[in-house]
């Protein structure tokens, strides 16, 4: 592909320059002028009005892809139990499956893991691709992909939704490889475009300053991984659905690696997902000492302590209790954000909590642009306070 301008239309208008990325276009006696390093990547032939930048490049058509029906949903499991994001996946899926039209499918893979379908119709599954094999008792990458290679060219779905876990994010890259398909990671929202019926999917980008949204429309399925505590699990009603059983072909040899031991790591009772109240620490919090008020907060109401990525590395808490794009993304009832800023990263995290009530000092914060209710004020005043409050009322 060749870019090239063509000088007698061209009106010095500077207006691909501003519009190039990588800073090769100049202008030279009043006309564009092309640089050696140009990667051809057309940007400033869509923003010239005067047709002076040309290409003979050929338009670039979308496939017919009116084949691939229906809304996949990964249904990770481990020793027979769901994991929770895969309830949450489904939860969303049928919402973006009503705006397409097409059923919700959940893919299960495992040995003897059958009775999981019943969960799996009841949380919003219209089937259950049911693939078991002695093989795929414990997670193993080879195992798992080449399966899912062979169910997605048999079935044809037209979106494909993982958790990002430590298996979605090991799964999805290369499921997305072998089937020829892009894969946007650690999504934070998922919608349909109404106008071309393609997945938008929204994630923070440039180190979680801006949210960027990515659109597929080349290549299917359209794959994205979607964070723990993003997603809403919906239950539905006496939902029954179809149990498709698929074959399953798999040697020891060609899957090469084998599990020789599990080990369960040994955790608090940490349990962020579940908590239906959260008072979380941030930069303003100004010492660990600090952080006893927000324990005595959070123990009045029942729930959990948490905490900015700053508050974790000054040791302050530990990593699971960590909330915002690096740590974990939450649910609650009511969050309650205690000297915390506001970044665009926390927010990320928290943006599912049903209330947010913020407590800073500065009005500015960005945190309150996102509260339900703001308190301007000391917290280290207004925490102590708010506990009274709470334990007065509890206790009537």
């Amino acid at each position: 592909m060749t870019v090239w301008i063509e000088t007698a239309n061209c009106n010095g208008c500077k207006r691909c320059i501003k519009t190039c990325p990588y800073g090769a276009v100049e202008l030279r006696e009043g006309k564009a002028y092309i640089l050696e390093h140009c990667t051809s990547c057309g940007a400033c032939v869509e923003v010239c009005r005067e047709k002076a930048v040309l290409t003979d490049a050929e338009p670039r058509t979308i496939p017919d892809f009116s084949d691939r029906k229906g809304v996949w949903v990964f249904a990770e499991q481990r020793n027979g139990s769901l994991n929770r994001v895969s309830l949450e996946l489904l939860g969303k899926a049928q919402s973006l499956a009503a705006d397409l039209g097409q059923e919700v499918s959940a893919v299960l893979l495992g040995s003897q893991v059958s009775g999981l379908a019943k969960t799996l119709f009841g949380y919003g599954a219209d089937n259950v691709y049911l693939a078991q094999h002695r093989a795929l008792k414990d997670y193993r990458t080879i195992a798992y992909t080449k399966v899912f290679e062979e169910l997605v060219k048999e079935f044809k779905p037209n979106i494909l939704l993982m958790g990002a876990t430590h298996v979605g994010r090991d799964l999805g890259p290369r499921v997305s490889r072998r089937v020829g398909a892009g894969l946007t990671a650690d999504c934070t929202e998922l919608s349909i475009d109404p106008e071309e019926g393609i997945l938008l999917q929204t994630r923070p980008a440039f180190g979680g300053n801006v949210m960027a949204t990515i659109a597929n429309r080349y290549s299917r399925p359209q794959m994205a991984t979607v964070r723990p505590g993003i997603m809403e699990a919906v239950r539905k009603k006496n939902n029954r659905g179809n149990l498709i059983k698929c074959r399953v072909s798999l040697t020891e040899k060609e899957i090469g690696t084998k599990v020789l031991e599990a080990v369960r790591e040994t955790r608090g009772k940490v349990n962020l997902a579940e908590a239906k109240v959260i008072v979380a620490g941030g930069r303003g919090v100004g010492s660990e000492a600090g952080m006893k008020a927000l324990f005595s907060l959070a123990k009045a109401f029942g729930g959990e302590v948490a905490g900015t990525r700053i508050i974790v590395e000054e040791g302050w808490l530990p990593v699971e209790r960590q909330v915002g794009q690096t740590g974990q993304s939450v649910r609650p009832e009511i969050y309650i954000a205690c000297g915390i800023s506001g970044a665009i990263q926390h927010r990320a995290g928290i943006m599912g909590s049903r209330y947010i009530i913020a407590i800073n000092k500065d009005p500015g914060a960005p945190i309150f642009k996102v509260a339900d209710w703001g308190i301007v004020g000391d917290l280290h005043q207004v925490v102590p306070e708010m506990t009274r409050a709470v334990s007065q009322s509890m206790g009537k």
